[in-house]
This record gives C-alpha cells, structure tokens and sequence, in this order.
C-alpha cells in the first residue's frame, strides 16, 4: 500500500457510512468493528444505524450525521475499550434500510398437484413478485445474525425461500380443499384468493425478524403447455359427453364420425371420391347426432313406430334430461370456448326442433 493509499484508508477510518454500491441494499454491515471515539457516522433519511456487541443491539441512530463519544451517544461508553485508553470502541454496525422494497422477484416448483376434473397428477410450478419492508430492524439484525446471513445477498436468498415455501404450501392446500380446477388455477381466477392466504400464512414466519410482506405484484400458477393441452383437451371431452348423455355415447359418436373419416379416406383415389367423402362423413355425423339426441338409456333402441319426432328425441324420458338442460349446457360450452360459433348454432338449430 503505497503513501496516500495509507492516508486514504486513515481518513475512511474517520467516517462510517453505507457504501456506495450497497445503496439499494436492505442491509449493509460495516466492514470493521474496531472503532475510533469521535468518528463522523453519517445515516440516510430512509435508514437506521443498529450497533450489536456479543450478540446484543447496544444501541441504534437515526437519520444524520452523529459524533460518536460519549457525551452525544451515551450508549457508546458500555462499548468503550479500556486499555485503548478510552480512544476505540467495539462494536459491529448495521444499516438497515426501512424504505418498501418492490419488485422482489420469487420463483420455484409446487410438486404435482392432482387435477380435479380428470384426475391426473400435474407438476406445477409458481413465479412471481412481492414487497417488503422492515419495520423492527432490530429485530432483523439479531435474527439474522442469529442465522448467521447477515449480508444482503444471504438475507434475500433465505427471505425468498421462505416465500416460496409458504406459497407452495397455500396453493397445494387451497387446491386440494377447495378442488379448483389446475385450468382455473393458472388462467389467474384465484390470483387474489392466493395471494390473501400467502400473505396471511407468511406473517407467523417472519414477525420475528421484524419483516413483513406488503404486497405481492404477481403471483402465477403454472404448468408445462403439453399438460395444459391435455388437461383442455379432457375438458372438452367430458364436457361434450355431458351434452352427449354420458360418457359411452359420446365415445360412441367419436368412433362413428372416425368410421366415416376411415370411409371418406378410401374413397380418394376415385372418380367418387368426392361423393364418398361427403356420403361417409355424412353418415358419421348423422349416427353421432342420433345417439347424441336420443335420451340417456334409450341409445341403439329405435322409436316407437308412430311416434312423432319430437317424442323419440326430447330427452325429458326416465332418467334423461330436458331440451332446455341441454341448450344451456351448449351455451356452457361456447362461453367456455370449448365449441366454435358454428358448432353451436348448428347444435342449437338441432335441438330447437326437438321443443
């Protein structure tokens, strides 16, 4: 270390601040704990300087420029050294920042979460953001030095972990008691329900250290696009063989209308392929549509000889369901974006000659 170097880091010995590049740092130690009578201390507007020795806060500043003796800062003469003569005092000292601090970015796995709807297990994860804001530093300070991560970096890394803790534990729980849909779950319906619980959940873990969560920016359920694709495409499916009478006709109407593609795609080739394809997916859709329309029980089973249309299909037979059940649940289906425009209208038109 060269001459002025040596005088540089003399006057540094002369003044306490928080350092420059830890200025948007919760908390920041000073780096030395020997400690010189008559030291300039200077603490921000937005900031309180805690002194900690053996373990115990000896005593705190508030924003300004402090003289530290004995006669401005009375607590500094439990700390004094008495074969410096008085002249040093030890003593660690922490800033600790009480502003709100936005924007702290979370993130991590849930684990599998079963599907309520179709029963499957799918892994989901959740990211998200929150503020924070210190509001005992003391309590923070021997909290932290307690765990020994009193540096920012170690008390952002374990903070954040006890967020994503508790948040995986509420989601599971919300899930599991209250069986919402996964869909649901990611699309944010329940983004405010979620983030009351976290916020509820997360004060007995952090009171102690004088912590607490002020608002969560975001938090977003997730799962992998393949999964949200099937658990979509089982959606429809059910909801289709709710509208169908059950599950065995729906699956009945599928392998029809596949039957129909299967004659359609034989038939190219030929000169009538075009009518083949028309006469097959025309049958498909006709064989579908009538176990579609028949009431529940009564599939395979041909009318009554003589009774007029409207009977052989009204669906409001033992153990079936009206006409107007099954235009609301078409209407269901459309507002859910499970069929198109055309679809609906075309099943509507069907099941209003049914009236």
């Amino acid at each position: 270390m060269g001459f002025f170097d040596g005088l540089k880091a003399e006057a540094q010995r002369n003044f306490i601040a928080r350092a420059d590049e830890a200025k948007d740092h919760i908390i920041y130690k000073y780096p030395e704990r020997n400690l010189r009578i008559m030291t300039q201390l200077t603490v921000q507007s937005d900031e309180v300087a805690i002194f900690v020795k053996d373990g115990v806060v000896s005593g705190k500043l508030g924003p300004g420029r402090h003289s530290l003796d004995t006669n401005n800062v009375p607590f500094i003469s439990a700390l004094l050294e008495k074969v410096t003569g008085g002249n040093l005092f030890i003593a660690e000292v922490y800033f600790v920042t009480l502003r709100e601090f936005p924007s702290i970015k979370f993130g991590g796995p849930i684990g599998d979460l079963r599907d309520p709807e179709s029963g499957l297990g799918i892994g989901t994860m959740v990211y998200g953001d929150f503020s924070l804001k210190v509001v005992e530093p003391e309590k923070l300070v021997l909290g932290l030095v307690g765990l020994r991560k009193a540096d920012n970096e170690d008390f952002l890394g374990w903070f954040k972990s006890q967020v994503l803790k508790v948040t995986k534990d509420r989601i599971a729980e919300l899930c599991v008691k209250k069986k919402w849909p996964l869909l649901d779950v990611t699309s944010g319906a329940y983004t405010e329900e979620i983030e009351q619980e976290v916020i509820a959940g997360m004060a007995p873990h952090v009171a102690s250290y004088g912590v607490q969560i002020v608002r969560f920016g975001n938090i977003t359920p997730s799962i992998k696009p393949e999964d949200e694709a099937t658990l979509k495409k089982l959606s429809k499916d059910v909801a289709y063989s709710r509208l169908a009478g059950g599950f065995q006709q729906y699956a009945q109407g599928q392998a029809m209308l596949g039957a129909a593609e299967g004659m359609a795609k034989g038939g190219e080739g030929g000169g009538s392929s075009g009518a083949m394809q028309g006469m097959g997916m025309g049958m498909g859709f006709g064989m579908a549509n009538m176990f579609m329309n028949q009431p529940h029980g009564q599939q395979g089973q041909a009318p009554a000889q003589g009774a007029p249309p409207a009977a052989a299909g009204a669906g409001a037979g033992a153990g079936g369901r009206s006409v107007m059940d099954r235009l609301k649940e078409l209407s269901e289906l459309k507002a859910a974006g499970l069929i198109s425009e055309d679809e609906f209208n075309s099943k509507k038109a069907e099941l209003m000659k049914l009236l």
